[in-house]
């Protein structure tokens, strides 16, 4: 029998898989309210727009732009869906990427939400931009593996 956690929904990122090349990836914990974590495990959370924030003086990773929409049954005690969320890392890890975004081109994105031993974790990628053309390599990359998976499948 499969356990809850197979279940969970993973949230991804779609979007940043094709801006940007992933170099290094990190995952980290994020501190969230009761009615934010039912609202993620229904799976209504977006990434699409979201960046990590690192501030100056505290060392301290955030996470901007996530939308979590308000959990339908919390009523007054329902949380704000744009608000900033702190994020848990290592102060080592912090530090890479603090060096990681002083580089030209580079950003740190988050790239997927998803449960661990019930805590909602979060992988953020250290990412650097990409160029037109190479999101049209992507493309045609894609289009000829699902054309040689459509022939194999008729050869079946």
């Amino acid at each position: 029998m499969a356990s809850k956690e197979s279940k969970t929904p993973v949230i991804q990122n779609r979007k940043a898989n094709h801006l940007y090349f992933v170099d290094e990836t990190f995952e980290v914990g994020i501190m969230l309210i009761g009615s934010e974590i039912k609202s993620i495990r229904d799976g209504k959370c977006t990434l699409g727009e979201a960046w990590v924030d690192i501030t100056e003086d505290k060392n301290e990773l955030w996470l901007v732009g996530a939308h979590i929409d308000e959990y339908l049954f919390a009523n007054r005690f329902n949380h704000f869906p744009a608000r900033r969320r702190k994020l848990l890392a290592h102060v080592h890890e912090i530090q890479k990427m603090r060096k990681a975004k002083e580089q030209k081109g580079c950003t740190i994105v988050p790239l997927k939400m998803y449960f661990k031993n019930r805590i909602a974790k979060l992988e953020v990628g250290i990412c650097r931009g990409k160029d037109q053309r190479d999101k049209r390599q992507d493309i045609i990359n894609r289009d000829a593996k699902m054309e040689i998976a459509r022939i194999a499948k008729a050869r079946r």
